[in-house]
């Protein structure tokens, strides 16, 4: 009988030690998975409060509900697309990720690699993530002000290099119906109505940019959109100003949060 007692007694000893064990480890694991997670090396560039950072048209550009918010009213009406830009920096290579909503005919993008025009305030030339209400051409890669449409939706495209005789003077001679004609499209990455799908109207969407030598990838909600090769040495840029966009066009709202951004080596 004593044999059996103490044999009990070092079992359920075992056993204690055994659920104390588990529960040390677990709230580590947890901290350290959470850590990781955080710890993804982007950084916040708006702070939800203030416009710090940003420039813009004040008629048009303002924070709401800790959203960064454009507005076009009846009495506000755009002659030109306006922006407002981040003034810390211009990346090269990177990862942007953001989210936003916009109204049902909203019209707006993410610049990126981009720079100012000094006779035109708040307006910006290259390369855009595209983003409309109607989503016609959300996720689609547009460079605004210079060779227009690289790839629409669904579109994996290599830009093919202009010509030693070609300059920058022929841009208007190689755009037809606002797409740029050296293009070659060298895969689908899905039909057109496949990847709406994935895009919510009236409600929060997230945008993730992947740019990384000549290579851009738009992704909207974890789904790639478009996939650009710039391979045009003439036009391409390889760093530039980021800013987000409201356009011409009627009475809108575009609202973005969470934006952030993480610089990569070459």
């Amino acid at each position: 009988m004593i044999r059996v007692k103490t044999t009990s007694i070092v079992v359920y000893i075992s056993l204690m030690v055994g659920l104390i064990g588990c529960k040390n480890n677990n709230p580590t694991n947890t901290k350290s998975e959470e850590s990781l997670s955080k710890n993804d090396g982007f950084i916040s560039i708006f702070d939800g409060e203030t416009l710090n950072d940003w420039k813009g048209n004040p008629t048009y550009w303002s924070v709401e509900n800790g959203n960064l918010t454009g507005i076009i009213t009846p009495e506000t009406l755009l002659s030109k697309n306006t922006f407002i830009i981040w003034q810390s920096g211009e990346p090269s290579n990177f990862e942007l990720k953001l989210e936003y909503r916009i109204s049902q005919n909203g019209n707006s993008g993410i610049n990126y690699r981009s720079e100012s025009i000094d006779s035109i305030p708040y307006a910006l030339r290259g390369y855009q993530a595209d983003i409309d209400g109607k989503n016609n051409y959300t996720g689609q890669n547009y460079e605004e002000r210079k060779r227009t449409t690289l790839a629409y939706q669904g579109e994996k495209v290599n830009v093919n290099p202009l010509s030693n005789s070609e300059t920058k003077s022929s841009l208007a001679a190689n755009i037809q119906k606002n797409c740029w004609q050296n293009r070659e499209v060298t895969k689908s990455l899905g039909s057109k109505e496949s990847l709406l799908a994935h895009i919510k109207k009236n409600d929060w969407n997230q945008v993730h940019l992947i740019v990384n030598g000549n290579r851009m990838k738009h992704y909207v909600n974890g789904v790639l959109m478009s996939d650009v090769t710039d391979n045009d040495t003439i036009n391409r840029t390889i760093s530039g100003e980021v800013g987000v966009q409201v356009h011409v066009g009627p009475p809108m709202k575009v609202e973005f949060r969470d934006i952030r951004l993480k610089e990569v080596a070459d």
